[in-house]
């Protein structure tokens, strides 16, 4: 009874991590429309937010997998929210310092995002039982991470109101608001059991070198790949529909057009994408106990493609209407988009799945090599960055942001190959116990 007591309480802490997860990472959307125009930034520059986010990824993702072999999941956990404070209040401060400072304080933000993240998948993983039951765990995470994004990206808008007159001193209450979220957090966990199901053995690897080491499993090489490519569905379409949806119809030389909407009604469509995370998550919670993570893989992975597709071949001169939300008045607000940005949007019910669906079908296998995948797995959301800016490059190159929804294609075209032969693991003569 004590050991299931002991259990749920690090389910319970473990899901409300991957919630500020969402609410911190989501900031770069709305943040990277203030950036560009407090600092008159290129669309390529106005992302360095979220380049700082994920780029710090790349150098924490060992060290925060090293960090839990040698302290443990739990104060891995706390480690991480002492460095998230100190970002949020660096972001706070750069709307003073200049540009330079947000760098940082996206950069130290990122740290503390990786480090958490490191945490929390092979813990649901874990917890869950591994394969589609595990997964299925993360999927119940992801519906808190969900909403927390949709929670964050609406109350940004609302506070940003005319995006060509947005401050970083208009997101004030919401950094505050993360950083009164890390310091409970940090009181909560402080005073919770965490079991620590991969310390014992990792710490017995260490009093041995071993010959192997994740990187020697294919198929978790291959799934390494295959999250950088995830990178470009979960993050690319909201951050390039706010920015294609706020830009200036006529726009002024080397600036890319767009329809010149305000940002409180295109944040909302930013949370609309969340939103469909959030639905895909549901449904992934009620599905995956019955079929396998190869199966949901290559239907979400298809169902991406053409949402896809669909967004970059639809006319732009049909509209639909699609309501938002006013969070300061509770107003509800009605717009009218081309049909092929909500047909991006929908890209947000196939990639709520696949960050879960990689991780399990990657580390399938992995024993006691599964801690320092996931720190490995951190590093590699670096990749976020790189096809992040890809997409930027893209919309500044044609000088058309539906063109650079090219970069989210392919990455799908990526993660349907492996989902169908990729993760499949050719290595097993190698120990894992």
């Amino acid at each position: 009874m004590s050991n299931k007591q002991k259990q749920w309480g690090a389910i319970i802490v473990m899901i409300a991590l991957f919630a500020m997860i969402a609410f911190v990472t989501r900031l770069c959307d709305p943040m990277g429309v203030i950036v560009k125009n407090q600092f008159g930034c290129s669309n390529l520059l106005a992302q360095i937010g979220a380049y700082g986010n994920y780029g710090a990824y790349l150098l924490m993702g060992i060290p925060s997998g090293m960090i839990v072999q040698k302290v443990g999941y739990k104060k891995t956990a706390l480690i991480g929210l002492v460095v998230g404070i100190v970002g949020i209040l660096i972001q706070w401060l750069s709307g003073q310092f200049g540009f330079l400072v947000y760098l940082i304080g996206a950069f130290i933000s990122g740290a503390c995002m990786c480090i958490l993240n490191t945490v929390v998948n092979p813990m649901l993983t874990t917890l869950g039982g591994g394969g589609a039951a595990g997964n299925r765990l993360i999927q119940i995470g992801g519906i808190f991470n969900s909403s927390a994004g949709i929670a964050v990206i609406i109350i940004m808008g609302s506070l940003m109101g005319d995006a060509a007159t947005a401050k970083i001193s208009d997101a004030t209450p919401c950094l505050m608001i993360a950083i009164a979220i890390f310091v409970i957090a940090f009181l909560v966990i402080l005073r919770t059991k965490i079991e620590e199901p991969h310390q014992a053995s990792a710490k017995a690897e260490n009093k041995q070198k071993d010959k192997y080491s994740a990187w020697s499993f294919r198929h978790f090489v291959l799934g390494a790949l295959a999250i950088c490519c995830y990178g470009s569905l979960e993050v690319g379409p909201g951050m390039y529909i706010m920015q294609y949806l706020t830009a200036p119809v006529e726009a002024a030389e080397g600036v890319v057009p767009g329809l010149a909407m305000s940002a409180a009604y295109a944040s909302t469509l930013g949370a609309l994408f969340i939103l469909m995370m959030l639905i895909g998550r549901l449904v992934g919670v009620a599905v995956l106990g019955k079929v396998s993570n190869k199966a949901s893989m290559v239907f979400v992975s298809v169902l991406s493609i053409i949402f896809t597709l669909g967004g970059i071949l639809l006319p732009t001169d049909i509209l639909i209407p699609v309501p938002g939300l006013n969070l300061s008045t509770l107003e509800v607000i009605w717009g009218e988009i081309p049909v092929g940005i909500f047909s991006f949007l929908c890209i947000g019910l196939c990639a709520s799945v696949m960050w879960g669906g990689i991780f399990s079908l990657a580390t399938e296998g992995l024993g006691k090599y599964t801690a320092m995948a996931s720190g490995i797995f951190m590093t590699m959301v670096a990749g976020f960055a790189v096809l992040i800016g890809l997409q930027g490059w893209v919309a500044d190159l044609t000088h058309n942001y539906i063109t650079s929804f090219i970069v989210p294609l392919l990455a799908g075209v990526y993660i349907l190959y492996y989902s169908l032969w990729g993760h499949k693991n050719v290595n097993t003569d190698i120990p894992v116990e």
